[in-house]
């Protein structure tokens, strides 16, 4: 571990997995080291995975295999800023079709519990529009969402 600052994220016997797909799946991620228990512990045995280093679009983390005591909750997401429909469709359907689960207004979870935010730049402009009209029009739309539709805001934000 080079970083000052890393994430750590709690999973249950299955770090490996996640960082993998997480690497395969968001740019400038990749799985570094995988470290394997020096002997037993409460959730594993030694020579099983114990943490696995890994970044997530640039952001140092590391995937512990710390048993099922503790969930990821809404509390912690990533928020993806995406460019068009068709990164935000991709990255949404990664985690959907990998055993996710769609949220409201771009959030999801992954099968892990992760929560993730697709969220194209488009929309956190039209939502902080100067025009207060347009903000609340493209907000509104927004709400009846779970994965963005890029054409649908831009069309509630032009009203």
């Amino acid at each position: 571990m080079t970083s000052k600052n890393t994430i750590c994220l709690w999973y249950d016997g299955t770090a490996l997995d996640a960082a993998t797909f997480y690497a395969r799946t968001f740019p400038d991620s990749a799985v570094g080291a995988v470290h394997r228990a020096p002997g037993d512990y409460p959730a594993g045995k030694q020579g099983d995975v114990l943490t696995v280093e890994f970044t997530v679009m640039g952001i140092p983390c590391l995937g512990l295999n710390g048993g099922p005591g503790v969930p990821h909750t809404d509390a912690f997401s990533f928020q993806v800023a995406t460019d068009d429909q068709a990164e935000t469709d991709r990255l949404w359907n990664a985690i959907i079709d990998n055993g996710g689960q769609a949220s409201a207004c771009s959030w999801c979870k992954d099968k892990w519990g992760l929560s993730w935010q697709i969220t194209p730049r488009m929309l956190m402009a039209a939502i902080t529009d100067p025009d207060p009209a347009a903000a609340k029009r493209a907000f509104d739309a927004m709400m009846t969402m779970t994965k963005i539709d890029i054409a649908a805001i831009e069309a509630a934000r032009r009203g």
